[in-house]
């Protein structure tokens, strides 16, 4: 798995799963009790990860949707 989206904007997060939802690539949110550790705040961003065999199709599907600015450039 691979981080594709680092956020903590709850909206764009889901805006980001369902688009990979409807492109039939499976995704998963790292990170989403880290706010219960945090004391809610928001200040820790969620991950948004893809399967390495997908990743490449996964910034496509997102670029296409206008979110090529909020993707990662970590790959790693």
């Amino acid at each position: 798995m691979r981080p594709i989206l680092k956020t903590t904007n709850p909206v764009l997060l889901s805006y980001a799963q369902s688009l990979l939802k409807d492109a039939e690539i499976p995704a998963q949110v790292f990170d989403s009790n880290i706010s219960f550790i945090e004391g809610s705040v928001g200040v820790l961003p969620q991950r948004l990860m893809v399967p390495d065999d997908s990743l490449t199709e996964a910034r496509s599907v997102l670029e296409a949707a206008g979110l090529g600015d909020d993707l990662t450039t970590d790959e790693s």
